[in-house]
């Protein structure tokens, strides 16, 4: 038997390439938006400004960042192999940009009344990465 061979039969867990430029923007203190800017699709920086909406009450502001960010996240893990469903492991730092996003999108879903996608939103992040969950709470 391989090291680290799933044994429920599911698929491996996904992980989303490096990309440092938008991190290290972020980390030096560059506005979220500058950085979506330049980098569009960067995951993180659309659920930074998601965050930043929703902290504002600017809720339906923070959907449309975060449905952004969301979308660019499947993008990129269509391109890594997902095939909609499986791992997304919050452990894999390059990861963290898309599961913000969807744990934003539920966030404002849920805000606005949208039942049914605040459902969805929060069963996907459980399911990709159930210490996500619990970390972005």
């Amino acid at each position: 038997m391989a090291i680290h061979e799933n044994l429920l039969g599911g698929p491996p867990p996904t992980h989303l390439p490096e990309d440092p430029g938008p991190r290290d923007m972020l980390a030096a203190g560059a506005a979220p938006a500058d950085v979506a800017a330049k980098y569009p699709t960067s995951s993180l920086a659309w659920a930074q400004l998601a965050d930043a909406a929703f902290e504002n009450g600017s809720v339906v502001e923070s959907y449309a960042y975060a449905r952004t960010g969301y979308h660019r996240g499947l993008d990129s893990l269509r391109r890594s192999g997902w095939k909609g469903h499986g791992p997304v492991p919050w452990e894999h730092e390059p990861n963290r940009g898309f599961l913000r996003a969807l744990h934003a999108l539920a966030r404002a879903a849920g805000a606005i009344g949208e039942q049914e996608e605040y459902e969805r939103c929060t069963e996907f992040l459980r399911d990709s990465s159930p210490t996500a969950a619990q970390t972005l709470g």
